[in-house]
């Protein structure tokens, strides 16, 4: 600048010093501010920042002493005061991921020194349906009533309540205004005397054009606050999103306002999630009241249709229309029809049921026709097959994707020539895809996903590239039955994200295949496709975020040093071969989101890079590889909180300490040492939910240090060498949902603490050395248990009749204990057992975490459990957990079987083997007809097997064996099938599948009475004795040889069997 000024100045020094003396002058009124911000407004801005809490590092930048230089902080050129605060919070969505930025704490008196302030957004972001964080709390300072120079205000979606302070209609050259707090998370109140008045401050902003009083909560009961809406000649956009407004509201109105009508300058308008009932009612109101609108949303509002009939609509500049969420019927359909200017219709998520000619019908029949270019049908159960849709020759963007919509896209199919968007997507559809849609020439996006559409992927590229090749950017054909293998698509040079994920597509992919340049997202996994990926294939990619060839047979030969031309955000490889070390080309990759490296054959990574890297992303997965050595306990904070999978590797050493920062941990099957540091580490672990460490050679006492995680929701501990007593500190764990401490040697009894765990869904703590009596908390305090096993363990006593307060439980294991004393008749109580049908549980594998954000955040897992079945130990996971079982085998239990087991007519599997058990088998036992397993072996039963058990015909495995039972065995199909061991030792037992056979003593009979006499009956009383001493002696020589000759019996019965299959063989 020196240098600058030394070359312009004049010769004269006189002269020169009056030059400078007018550059410094002018410098201050042009705006060259050397100084920076003013002094009082940076100090303002330092105690906003005090009294926040800034946990994502939004506010990192304020520090030094020019505030205007400050992220998110915008200063006057001329003047250096503070003109603009941006402080919303960020957030970013897609179907990958989810990453959210944001303040919390109340707002300061502070602000109110920032006299210049022209622009304040404080707005949290919309969230689309997710739990909402706290962001700013407390109500609403009134002294932002004093900051007279405000054009834009933006307090959306806090955590705000109270009353709107009046003094904000101070703010008279406002123009954009926003209160929407969402009713979960504020409570926000316009003033109200009880009366009707209130909110008359309203009208003193006579420059507003944008207002949301989104979920302020009385305006159904107040009228002050609409009739000085009525007054903001301005106003171009009115929010009232879910303030309760319902048909009470329009009738009031009605008697109170009768010359009401919102300003003419109104054209966009949302009422939704609000409770108009009647469809006719609330379109009469709006006629009436707007004259201009242009778009209005009235989704989440119970519409129905109080009639199949139309009813007529007066508006005449109305363009677009939300109904979704609501029960429209086929009648409002008709009456929409008729708006003439209409060019966007959604009703998604409806209940419309009708087949979809019909419904499109009832559209076409009136002027809309001509005029609609987007219509939303989506989320309906809309039926029937596609018909003609060029009778609306506007028509750009059709969605009719989760519907019922059935039957083969017709070969002859018309589209309407500026068709742009069209979804079908989760549907019945069948067959290929018509050569007609390639011939759309204006088509963008083409959804056909998840339906069941055949044929070879190349014909279906062949059909599309007609003149839509030039034009189609977005193309998903995803889980359908698509077979061959992938064609070159570099045809579409304009395309940006294809999907081919679940299909059958198998064979080589050519290494000279080709992708368009556009292309930003390839997903192609859960195929069956194979062949060498190089990085020819990828050159001229530049644009691409999103690449997933995870569930192929791809093997990555790319050159070390290779630098793509791209920055991916999520990269999926499982399953695909990268070879034994990971390439130089994945360093590069600076803003990956989401990595799946799992199962790739990967022996070695650089621990530095890769960990680094880690901090940034919301997924990680690295399992199922070769890797070893110790991970590093380097000073890393995820900026996330990630997902993160290391199982079934070599990892070793202590876990480390940042690991806690995760929202999902899994590393089992790895050879890791250490736990302390890990667990008992300074500071809470917010979010950790999951922590999976079984498999590994974790040994000694587990430290007591759970309080720190609130999270926690599922634990697994099992197969290590730990042991001592459970930690007490794991009932601080509240949030617990499972808990699984199976095959270590932890020793004394379940601590107490473990019922405040009051969520538990399953809790295995099976092949311990657990001692003492069943614990009857358990039975009293996890009333949601649905598992429980204690198997393997020393636990005596009796079983607690507090059990049977688990009315869900589906299966208890307390099997190879010490238990005595009588099997619970109150066990009849887990009605759980008690229905025949299998059916998921949602609410067992979801959880939602409470912590220091703001209300709750949701997140799934999975449930993946050893169990002792049908004698074995098996794998489940997830809903085949849910099969329905009881095992109290090898214990030392006496008495009867109860009868009243009989009623849990959903058991498929029932041991209670290796017991003291006497009596009969329950008579009724039949009713068990989902029984699958059944043990009753090495008991002291007596009496015979019911006749009943032989209607049970899923049943498998059957063991009576080493009991007192005697008499037939019932004929059954299922019966006579098992092994003759099945029943050994039991002295009385007959019948098949037994060698030995019961005798039938048949009933004598008196003789018959005579009651006529005839001429031939000595012959016939001769002949009769003839023919039975005949069939004694034929019977006896032939099936009497059979009987007591076991050679003959086998021979006989082989020669039965292969008559019986020539005979069914001529048959076929």
């Amino acid at each position: 600048m020196i240098m600058c000024l030394s070359a312009i100045m004049p010769m004269n020094p006189s002269v020169g010093a009056i030059f400078m003396v007018m550059v410094v002058l002018t410098m201050f009124h042009v705006g060259v501010v050397t100084r920076g911000c003013i002094e009082r407004e940076r100090q303002a801005l330092l105690e906003f920042k005090a009294a926040m809490v800034d946990d994502y590092g939004m506010l990192s930048s304020w520090k030094g002493h020019d505030c205007c230089h400050w992220n998110r902080v915008r200063c006057s050129n001329l003047t250096g005061h503070v003109t603009a605060l941006d402080l919303h919070g960020d957030s970013t969505e897609n179907e990958y991921t989810f990453v959210e930025r944001f303040l919390r704490g109340k707002i300061p008196n502070s602000l109110v020194e920032l006299q210049h302030l022209k622009y304040l957004n404080l707005n949290s972001n919309d969230f689309q349906d997710r739990h909402i964080p706290e962001f700013f709390e407390g109500s609403i300072p009134y002294q932002l009533g004093n900051l007279s120079k405000l054009l834009y205000l933006d307090l959306t979606l806090n955590y705000l309540q109270g009353t709107i302070p009046s003094q904000l209609g101070n703010l008279s050259t406002l123009q954009e205004l926003y209160f929407n707090m969402d009713d979960q998370y504020g409570a926000l109140k316009i003033e109200d005397d009880g009366n009707g008045v209130g909110g008359q401050w309203l009208s003193s902003l006579t420059s507003l054009t944008h207002l949301d009083l989104g979920s302020v909560l009385n305006l159904n009961n107040s009228y002050n606050w609409i009739l000085a809406i009525s007054n903001i000649s301005t106003l171009t956009q009115l929010s009232l999103y879910s303030c309760g407004i319902s048909d009470h509201f329009i009738f009031s109105q009605r008697l109170r306002l009768p010359r009401f009508k919102f300003p003419n300058s109104l054209s966009d308008l949302d009422l939704g999630a609000n409770t108009f009932t009647s469809s006719p009612i609330l379109f009469q109101w709006l006629s009436n009241v707007t004259s201009n609108l242009v778009e209005l949303d009235l989704s989440f509002s119970l519409l129905g249709g109080s009639t199949s009939k139309p009813f007529d609509i007066t508006m005449e500049s109305l363009e677009r229309l939300n109904l979704s969420y609501n029960q429209i019927n086929v009648g409002d359909l008709k009456s929409f029809a008729n708006i003439c200017t209409l060019s966007s219709l959604t009703v998604f998520n409806g209940i419309l049921a009708e087949d979809l000619e019909s419904i499109l019908h009832y559209l076409s029949a009136g002027c809309v026709t001509h005029s609609l270019q987007e219509l939303d049908l989506s989320y309906n159960q809309i039926t029937g097959s596609i018909p003609d849709i060029s009778v609306f020759p506007s028509l750009k963007r059709l969605f009719l994707s989760h519907n019922q919509v059935r039957g083969k896209l017709p070969d002859n199919i018309k589209l309407p020539s500026e068709l742009e968007s069209l979804s079908f997507g989760s549907n019945y559809l069948e067959g290929g895809i018509p050569k007609s849609f390639g011939n759309t020439c204006s088509l963008e996006s083409l959804d056909l996903s998840d339906n069941n559409l055949t044929g070879e992927l190349l014909v279906a590229i062949q059909h599309l590239s007609g003149c839509a090749r030039y034009s189609l950017q977005y193309l998903d054909l995803r889980n359908n039955q698509f077979n061959g293998t992938l064609h070159d698509v570099s045809i579409f040079p304009t395309l940006k994200k294809l999907y081919l994920s679940g299909n059958k597509l198998n064979g080589k992919v050519r290494e000279e295949i080709q992708f368009p340049s556009q292309l930003e997202t390839l997903i192609m996994n859960s195929n069956s496709l194979e062949g060498v990926i190089t990085e020819s294939q990828f050159h001229n990619l530049s644009k691409l975020k999103v690449l997933d060839l995870s569930g192929n047979s791809f093997v990555l030969k790319i050159n070390y040093d290779w630098i793509p031309p791209f920055q991916l955000q999520v990269l999926m490889l499982q399953q695909c071969m990268l070879g034994p070390y990971h390439r130089k080309w994945l360093q590069t990759q600076k803003y990956l989101i989401q990595l799946d490296i799992s199962n790739a054959g990967i022996s070695y990574i650089t621990s530095e890079w890769f960990w680094a890297i880690s901090t940034r992303v919301d997924k990680m997965n690295i399992s199922y590889n070769n890797l070893t050595g110790l991970i590093p306990d380097l000073p890393l904070r995820f900026t996330e909180y990630p997902s993160i999978s290391i199982a079934v590797n070599h990892f070793e050493g202590p876990i480390p300490v940042f690991f806690r920062r995760a929202e999902s941990l899994d590393l089992c099957s790895n050879k890791f040492l250490d736990l302390a540091l890990f667990v008992c580490s300074n500071g809470t672990a917010e979010r950790l939910g999951q922590l999976d460490i079984s498999d590994n050679i974790l040994s000694g006492q587990i430290p007591n240090c759970w309080s720190n995680f609130k999270s926690l929701a599922y634990i697994d501990v099992s197969n290590n060498n730990f042991s001592g007593q459970v930690p007490t500190s794991m009932g601080l764990a509240l949030e617990l949902r499972v808990l699984i401490l199976r095959n270590n040697s932890f020793s004394g009894e379940l601590p107490i603490s473990l019922k405040n765990c009051t969520n538990l869904v399953m809790l295995d703590a099976g092949e311990n050395k657990l001692s003492g009596i069943i614990p009857p908390w358990i039975g009293s305090s996890l009333q949601q248990l649905q598992m429980l096993s204690l198997r393997k363990n020393l636990f005596f006593g009796s079983i607690p009749s507090a059990l049977c307060s688990l009315t869900r439980l589906y299966f208890l294991d307390l099997s190879v204990n010490l238990i005595k004393g009588q099997i619970p008749k109150c066990f009849k109580n887990f009605t759980a057992m008690a229905h025949e049908e299998i059916t998921s549980n949602p609410e067992g594998h979801s959880y939602t975490v409470p912590h220091i954000y703001g209300p709750l955040y949701g997140y799934d897992y999975d449930i993946i459990t050893l169990l002792m079945w049908k004698g074995a130990e098996q794998n489940f996971k997830n809903d085949k957990l849910l099969l329905k079982g009881i095992d109290l085998s090898s214990n030392q239990l006496l008495g009867d079987i109860p009868s009243e087991l009989v009623n849990l007519v959903g058991l498929v599997s029932l041991n209670l083997s290796r017991n003291n058990l006497t009596g009969s088998i329950p008579w009724e036992i039949g009713r068990l007809v989902s029984l699958d397993f059944l043990d009753l072996s090495r008991n002291h039963l007596f009496g015979s097997i019911p006749s009943s058990l032989a209607n049970i015909n899923r049943l498998s495995m059957l063991d009576p064996s080493r009991n007192n039972l005697s008499g037939m065995i019932p004929i059954g199909t299922q019966l006579q099938s098992f092994n003759a061991t099945s029943y050994e030792e039991n002295q009385g037992f007959c019948g098949l599948p037994l060698e030995k056979l019961c005798f039938v003593k048949e009933p004598n009979q008196e003789p018959l009475a005579k009651t006529q006499k005839d001429e031939h009956d000595d012959f016939i009383q001769a002949f009769f004795m003839s023919m039975g001493l005949g069939f004694f002696v034929a019977f006896w020589g032939i099936f009497g040889t059979i009987l007591f000759n076991r050679s003959w019996r086998h021979a006989y019965f082989q020669f039965l069997n292969k008559l019986t299959d020539k005979v069914a063989t001529s048959w076929h």
